[in-house]
Order: structure tokens, then C-alpha cells, then sequence
């Protein structure tokens, strides 16, 4: 194709767009309100698996030893916690300790324990250790119960359910609402390519009947259907960073200790800004094309 050629292509599929002005106006805005919808489900999405992934980490599984045994007997219950996948961050801690750990939450406490030192102790030794993924934490227990001098394991079972659910929910749901406001940008886009064909009809005639081919009658609304995906995902994109970050400022001021220990968990922008902007081009062109391509050869009889 022609320098000359291409360049009136661009220029007819940029006229298209402002000829049909208020179309492509609720085209971009229907784009970018989509996009918006779509971005922030997927920064909340995002910051919902990072802040719930710290929420696991914080919780403790206790390894109940047996009691009776002796120092090498401890060391290699502790070696054998090693070799489970799943855990880390093993702590052990003696029935000593813990009796004083016991003592020091109240002088109530402090009173009614003082005397049961040594061989008295009631208590039991235990290692501490943290899951890396609550979603299969039933098959860790059952793992750490089958090591040689372990008595019980003390898990939070409830507490994972909830993080496991709430991981399934936002991945769901975040599927949900991309494919539905896809198929409202597709429609709509269509909705602009069949006005725009039946505005032009008479200038589509014309250039049949003077010997342009198919293709060079279709590459304008090609172009502009890139028009307008690209300026509806840089808008989007723009938006979405500034609201991103009002809300976050907003967060930050809260004084809730739940509530700025989840800030402090959240993603800056910054960090996915490359990721999204790819994400937002990808999807505001791709719309924008696959639109234009496809409606027009239904409404376009060439």
C-alpha cells in the first residue's frame, strides 16, 4: 500500500470518529467506564489474595509433642517438620516457657500457676509453625500428626475455610463481571460501526464502483476502531490511577489497627502500572479492532 493511501486510510477512520461525534463519545465512555469496572476488579482482586496471603501467614499451627521426650527425641520431630512442604517458620517452645509465657498475661494468672514449676508443669512442649497455604492445610494436619512424638496438632480450620472461600469468591465473581462488560463494549461498538456504515453508504457505492477493493474499504473502520480502543484504555488507565491512589490516601487516614494493617498490605500502584497499562491497551484495541472487523462485515454488504 502507498504512502498516500495509508495516510488517507488514517485520516478517514480519524474523520469517522468525529463525524459520528456523540456515537463515538458513548463508545469511549462505555469503553472507559468498562475498563474502569474491569481495572478495579482486578486491583481488588489483587490486593484481596495479597492481604488475605498475609492473613494465612500470621496463622499458627501448634505441634503438640508427647510427653517424655528427650532433647535428640525433640530435635528430630524438628527435622521432621523441615521436610513438610507446606510449613516454615518452625519455633519451638518448652513447657517452661510456656508456663511463664502463662504467668505473665495476669497477676491472676501469675498467682494461680506459681508453684507448678519443673516436674509439676502440666503444660507440654510444642513447636509453632506457619502454614504457606491454608487451602490445603486438612492435608498438612494429617502429615504432622503422622510424625513419630507428635500428641496433636492444633490448626485453624475455620479460619482457613474463610480464606479459601473468599479467594474463590473474588476469583469468581472478578470472571464474571470481565466477560459481562466485554460483551456490553462489543455491543456497543457495534452500534457505532452499524451508524457509521449506514451514514457512508453512499461514499462506500462510490468506491466500489471506481475499483476499491474490499480490504481498502474496511481498513478505515479498522482504523477506527483502534482509535478508539487505544484513547478509551489510556483514559481508563489515567482514571483508574488517580482513583486508585485518592482511595488509598483516604485508607491510610483511617485509624482502624484492622484497617491500616490491611493498607500496609496493599499494592501501590506503581507496582503494577506497566502491567496494567499493557492489560488496558491489549483490551481497549483488541475490543476496539475485533468490533469494528467483525460488525462491519455484517452490516457491510462489499
Amino acid at each position: 500500500m502507498k504512502g498516500s493511501s495509508f495516510g488517507y486510510l488514517i485520516k478517514e477512520g480519524a474523520k469517522s470518529i468525529y463525524a459520528n461525534r456523540l456515537m463515538s463519545f458513548a463508545s469511549i465512555g462505555t469503553l472507559v467506564a468498562c475498563m474502569l469496572l474491569i481495572g478495579a476488579s482486578m486491583l481488588f482482586s489483587m490486593n484481596v489474595n495479597k492481604i488475605v496471603g498475609f492473613a494465612e501467614t500470621q496463622n499458627e499451627v501448634v505441634v503438640q509433642l508427647e510427653d517424655g521426650l528427650d532433647e535428640e527425641q525433640i530435635a528430630d520431630v524438628g527435622l521432621e517438620l523441615g521436610l513438610v512442604d507446606n510449613i516454615y517458620n518452625q519455633r519451638f517452645v518448652s513447657k517452661d516457657e510456656l508456663l511463664e509465657e502463662q504467668k505473665a498475661k495476669s497477676p491472676e494468672l501469675e498467682d494461680l500457676l506459681t508453684g507448678l514449676e519443673g516436674d509439676q508443669n502440666p503444660l507440654f512442649n510444642y513447636y509453632s509453625v506457619r502454614v504457606k497455604d491454608l487451602s490445603v492445610l486438612t492435608g498438612t494436619v494429617m502429615r504432622l500428626e503422622s510424625i513419630s512424638g507428635v500428641s496433636a496438632v492444633r490448626a485453624p480450620d475455620a479460619v482457613a475455610e474463610a480464606f479459601s472461600s473468599i479467594k474463590r469468591a473474588v476469583s469468581v465473581s472478578g470472571m464474571f463481571i470481565v466477560a459481562i462488560l466485554i460483551v456490553v463494549s462489543l455491543v456497543i461498538i457495534a452500534n457505532t460501526i452499524k451508524v457509521t456504515v449506514f451514514n457512508r453508504r453512499k461514499e462506500i457505492n462510490i468506491m466500489k464502483y471506481v475499483g476499491a477493493t474490499d480490504a481498502f474499504i474496511r481498513l478505515p473502520f479498522f482504523v477506527e476502531g483502534f482509535l478508539l480502543g487505544l484513547l478509551s484504555a489510556l483514559l481508563a488507565f489515567g482514571l483508574l490511577w488517580i482513583g486508585y491512589n485518592y482511595v488509598l490516601d483516604a485508607v491510610s487516614l483511617n485509624p482502624s489497627a484492622f484497617i491500616q494493617s490491611a493498607y500496609q498490605n496493599t499494592i501501590p500502584f506503581e507496582e503494577v502500572a506497566l502491567e496494567l497499562l499493557a492489560w488496558f491497551a491489549g483490551g481497549g484495541i483488541g475490543i476496539g479492532v475485533f468490533g469494528s472487523m467483525f460488525f462491519v462485515n455484517r452490516y457491510l454488504k462489499v
